[in-house]
């Protein structure tokens, strides 16, 4: 039985983490602010999260050390990232894992389908994992013939409801429980008719749906939040439990992560198991933090399968300002603080990868290739507020890796814009007095278009670049050349 058949979602990310068939964010974040349930869903949701962060981040002392400690650790491991990777297959193999090395999304997907395949399973359970969303990995498992159930709370909302996810942390914030109580009993088999929207009997639905699929599954696959280099460890961070369960009960046990996600030492893992749930979903430590090392017989999987996934990070290594992208640890904290996130929401970005750090790493992950390209338009998408660094556990300086992208889409300009004509126009007005002058003489004009509301609301192409976005002033009345010319005389 295919993922189809199955009530699978089918929509699905190119092999960079773009959603097929989205636009740019202007016009995606112009449908988004119309849903005004969406825009109250969000609202409520970002809020809660931010005052729950914040009462927990005021108790900790040291919360700004513990930030210079996590900046310090991912810049120390990115410039040994190859030493690190090395000695980390070198203790997973003497545990009695495999590690497999995948260039790009495809190769991982391709790997992991033939893992699967080898067990002779046409079903898997999976722990929520931005990598494996990343590659497309559900996408081709049904293409195998393989269903994949995600059994996050979150990621089975979005699931069922053949939806897409919008947040790291939380795939479902855009849907408040009415709507996640209403995809229940559309979408789940043998669900209580008389569920209500209480999360409590929300919860226990799920938990039913999910119970059969851990106890019959022989195939478990997650991601990684961590991975300790000097022991071969895998950490997952979870809050409701099904990751322990897909970890512990399938005979095989197949992880992908991304290959920046590696730390050298467990006293390092420490920083970052104080720094993620604070970060993250605003508490003290995680209610599961699981750690596994190869394979113990007799206890949890007997076959573990570690695939590392390169996919364009090393293209972001290479830039000595832009691998800072690459020590996110995915707490969502800056999509939390963020104005822009918080009205259009995380499909807005067409891609895996939502909200500030998604702006500034998907474009480093696949480049910018033209005006088209749909990474084009997520550097703005941003008003460079400057709260996602102050919010981020380990420092990244998102504003400027923002500015610097801004850069690079200007760049990739194969073609003349409307921003660059009005820019020529202007400097070709302003690189002489006897034009600016001339240019003075139209000013009367705009007054005329602003009349009595004193702001100019739309003009003509290539202007209307600007005007479609903000207002402008309207000109004043008298030129500082009029000015001066009638006070000194």
């Amino acid at each position: 039985m295919t993922a189809v058949e199955l009530g699978m979602p089918t929509v699905a990310a190119d092999p960079h983490g773009h959603l097929r068939g989205t636009e740019s964010f202007p016009k995606a974040a112009h449908h988004a602010l119309a849903d005004t349930q969406l825009r109250r869903n969000l609202g409520h949701a970002t809020r809660t999260i931010r005052a729950k962060r914040a009462a927990v981040v005021s108790e900790v002392d040291d919360w700004e050390e513990l930030r210079r400690a996590g900046e310090t650790i991912k810049a120390d491991t990115l410039a040994r990232l190859p030493e690190l990777l090395v000695q980390l297959e070198e203790q997973v193999t003497a545990r009695g894992g495999q590690v497999h090395w995948a260039r790009d999304a495809e190769e991982a997907n391709r790997i992991v389908v033939d893992l699967v395949r080898g067990t002779g399973a046409d079903e898997v359970v999976k722990v929520k994992s931005m990598a494996t969303q990343e590659t497309g990995l559900n996408e081709a498992l049904e293409a195998a013939g393989v269903a994949a159930f995600e059994t996050d709370l979150a990621e089975l909302i979005v699931q069922l409801s053949h939806d897409r996810p919008s947040h790291f942390l939380v795939p479902a914030i855009h849907r408040n429980r009415a709507e996640i109580r209403e995809i229940f009993l559309r979408e789940m088999p043998d669900v209580d008719p008389a569920l209500t929207d209480e999360p409590r009997r929300l919860a226990m639905a799920a938990r039913a749906h999910l119970r059969r699929k851990f106890l019959t599954a022989k195939v478990g696959i997650s991601g990684v939040n961590f991975a300790v280099a000097e022991t071969g460890t895998l950490s997952v961070v979870e809050s409701e439990g099904n990751g322990r369960m897909c970890l512990t009960l399938p005979e095989t046990l197949i992880s992908v992560m991304g290959v920046e996600k590696v730390v050298p030492t467990w006293q390092d893992l420490e920083v970052f198991l104080q720094l993620l749930p604070r970060s993250s979903t605003g508490e003290r430590m995680n209610p599961y933090t699981s750690t596994w090392t190869g394979v113990t017989p007799g206890d949890g999987p007997q076959t573990f399968h570690l695939v590392l996934l390169d996919n364009g990070r090393s293209n972001v290594l290479a830039s000595p300002d832009g691998r800072q992208a690459l020590h996110c640890i995915r707490c969502s904290a800056c999509l939390n603080v963020c104005p822009v996130y918080e009205r259009t929401g995380g499909h807005a970005y067409g891609s895996i990868y939502p909200g500030p750090i998604g702006a500034v790493l998907s474009p480093q992950l696949t480049g910018i290739s033209g005006t088209d390209d749909v990474n084009a338009s997520l550097p703005y998408a941003s008003s460079l507020c400057g709260a996602c660094f102050d919010a981020c556990p380990v420092r990244i300086d998102i504003p400027h890796l923002l500015v610097q992208q801004r850069a690079a889409a200007v760049a990739a300009h194969t073609r003349p814009t409307g921003q660059d004509l009005t820019m020529q126009a202007m400097a070709i007005a302003m690189t002489t007095p006897g034009r600016f002058k001339l240019a003075e003489k139209a000013l009367g004009l705009g007054r005329v278009l602003a009349g009595k509301k004193g702001r100019i609301t739309g003009l003509p192409w290539p202007m209307s670049g600007w005007t479609n976005a903000r207002d402008l002033p309207a000109p004043p009345a008298e030129t500082f050349r009029q000015w001066w010319e009638r006070t000194h005389r």
